[in-house]
């Protein structure tokens, strides 16, 4: 069992897990430790600090709470007074026990994909003769839907700006906005971006709400602070309203690549100009080897290393005569590496030591093919809503959306419509409507009496919620059927039950059907397992690390991408290329094709990237 007196800190460390009263801002590089500060110093308040309190822990990612968690688990019961978990999860359990000033009668029920809002949004159109209008001027069926993609666009957008955008002045968005939350409470139904803006608006305009929770969490601390939009620093104000001060932000300016998303780093300078923090930076670089921290710092010359490990490592530049020949390339290298290992690297070189990151996921395709011609394990995603190979495991997940939520029109009307059968008028019994559903439905017959046993087998136990008993009955089902169709049932049942496994594991609250159908569209269920080499886009590997890290597809045009040459998006590039190089520990290899097959069918001869040639690799 590790203690904090167990782990050794630099001063610059410790001047943070010994931080105790004030705000303070901590600007931490790239393998400096920012999780392992934040981490003891969670564990220093509760183990050192007098008094009854909790302490607030706000994630980016759900994997990182995972990490913390996992972490602090040596705590013992001390744990338990901390949250650690994303700002979503926090508004989530914040609007399900507070929310009825605003609205919110229960759990949020959330619609978290793009297809179910859109439809909210279309159905909201047809009931709304003006709207109906504004978009028949639009003329073909695709600019229609060009618009409707771009309304929805604009709503979050508004929502993500609740301070800017308090007040809408044009009529149309806001009709549009109005028309579209009409729809969704109509399903009783939020989105994720109403997690933030009802929290918000819920701790604005209840000050003595806040302080209540101001004198819960007697310290908060914010973990990838460089990723704030304005919603997230403007709950994190209105919860902290203007007297409260325990605040420690964490994060790295330099990594902030999330600007499509509307965060900035401006929100940590706001941060300190408004609370008045102590700024406090971790210059040292504890993961990277020398060769990697010095391409790090071609990419960013302000980029400070006040100490790292005295491991020289590489950097190499890989050149293929195309996509295939760049793949093999990256692909024979890595094999040599597995074969051979490398002096830096402890313990030889496995597949799950290895990643491989490109700009987008098209630069990553000829890795794929060529990664499977070789049968080197990899994975794509590291955490990602699965989608039900099985209808009929498809169909259970809509039961229990409805079991959750009774008055959701929408998922009752997805459902009959899947079963070819008409909706049920009166839902106030929901095992009752399902079960008239699945009698009516003659061409599905089977299935959706599959479905509502596997229902009944959970709403049969009203004293304890356990979905293991419909997770057997699906099985059952699927034992009864051809070996391809009893696969796909068995592996989507398998992702369910893991799913059902982390949230019992992870949630100490009340367990119910809504709690956990939040949980699951919120992430909260997925647990990070991979084997394998990671084949990411910069963007997802953001947080991790691996001793051996393939950067490709850097070409002018490709990264950066050709549509952000200048101005503060080649800035951002720089930034992605910063984070993909900061990923290595010890090895990095640049990759590029010589020549390119472009979209419309020419090949076209590539220029090494900027990036490329800033780090002197040639």
């Amino acid at each position: 069992m590790i203690t904090q007196r167990e782990i050794r800190l630099s001063s610059q460390q410790s001047a943070v897990v010994n931080h105790i009263d004030g705000p303070l801002l901590v600007v931490a590089g790239p393998g400096s430790g920012k999780t392992r500060v934040l981490t003891e110093r969670i564990r220093s308040l509760l183990s050192n600090v007098k008094g009854h309190f909790r302490v607030l822990a706000l994630t980016y990612t759900n994997k990182a709470a995972d990490e913390m968690r996992e972490r602090l688990s040596d705590l013992g019961d001390a744990r338990q007074r901390a949250f650690v978990g994303t700002l979503h999860s926090f508004c989530l359990e914040v609007l399900s026990e507070r929310g009825k000033l605003v609205g919110v009668e229960d759990m949020p029920h959330i619609f978290e994909q793009y297809k179910d809002r859109k439809e909210i949004l279309l159905n909201a159109i047809k009931e709304d003769p003006a709207l109906e209008a504004e978009l028949e001027q639009e003329g073909d069926a695709k600019a229609r839907g060009r618009r409707v993609d771009a309304w929805l666009q604009g709503i979050g957008w508004n929502k993500a700006h609740p301070i800017t955008c308090a007040v809408i002045e044009d009529n149309l968005e806001r009709r549009v906005l109005e028309a579209y939350d009409n729809g969704l409470r109509a399903s009783n139904a939020y989105d994720f971006d109403d997690l933030l803006l009802l929290t918000y608006r819920l701790l604005t305009n209840n000050p003595k709400l806040a302080e209540f929770y101001q004198r819960l969490y007697k310290f908060i601390c914010i973990d990838e602070a460089q990723d704030l939009n304005e919603a997230q620093y403007a709950v994190i104000c209105a919860l902290c309203g203007d007297s409260f001060k325990n605040v420690m932000m964490v994060g790295d300016p330099k990594q902030s690549i999330y600007g499509f998303n509307t965060s900035s780093p401006k929100y940590m300078d706001l941060f300190k100009t408004d609370f008045e923090a102590q700024l406090v930076s971790l210059t040292e670089n504890f993961r990277s080897s020398k060769a990697v921290v010095d391409v790090a710092r071609s990419l960013d010359p302000n980029y400070l290393v006040a100490a790292q490990l005295p491991i020289k490592g590489l950097a190499e530049l890989i050149v293929g005569e195309d996509e295939d020949g760049e793949a093999r390339c990256i692909v024979d290298q890595m094999q040599v590496l597995f074969n051979k290992g490398h002096p830096d690297v402890e313990g030889g070189i496995k597949p799950s030591k290895c990643a491989i990151l490109g700009r987008t996921r098209f630069a990553l395709l000829s890795i794929e093919k060529e990664m499977r011609e070789h049968s080197i394990p990899f994975y794509k995603r590291l955490t990602v809503n699965h989608e039900n190979e099985s209808e009929v495991v498809d169909d259970f997940q809509l039961a229990l959306r409805l079991v959750a939520n009774p008055k959701d029109r929408l998922h009752f009307a997805a459902l009959a419509k899947k079963w070819k059968v008409s909706e049920p008028s009166v839902t106030h019994d929901v095992g009752k409507a399902l079960s008239s559903m699945a009698s009516e439905a003659t061409t599905l017959s089977c299935q959706a009496a599959a479905v509502i046993t596997a229902i009944n087998s959970v709403l049969r136990n009203s004293a304890r919620l356990d979905l293991m008993p419909a997770f057997n009955s699906l099985t059952s089902y699927a034992d009864s059927l051809n070996e391809d169709e009893k696969l796909s049932i068995y592996e989507d049942v398998e992702v369910f039950r893991q799913e059902w496994d982390q949230y019992l594991r992870s949630n100490s609250a009340t367990h119910t059907i809504a709690n956990f159908m939040s949980s699951k569209a919120l992430g909260a269920t997925q647990k990070v397992d991979k084997d394998g080499v990671a084949l990411l886009t910069v963007h997802s590997s953001k947080g991790l690390e691996f001793d051996v890290v393939f950067i490709v597809g850097m070409a002018e045009g490709s990264f950066p991408d050709y549509r952000s040459s200048t101005g503060s998006k080649l800035l951002e590039e720089r930034r992605n290329a910063f984070v993909a190089v900061t990923r290595s520990k010890r090895l990095l290899y640049l990759s590029y094709p010589s020549t390119r097959l472009m979209p419309w069918g020419d090949r076209r001869r590539q220029v090494p990237s900027r990036f490329i040639n800033e780090a002197g690799l040639k």
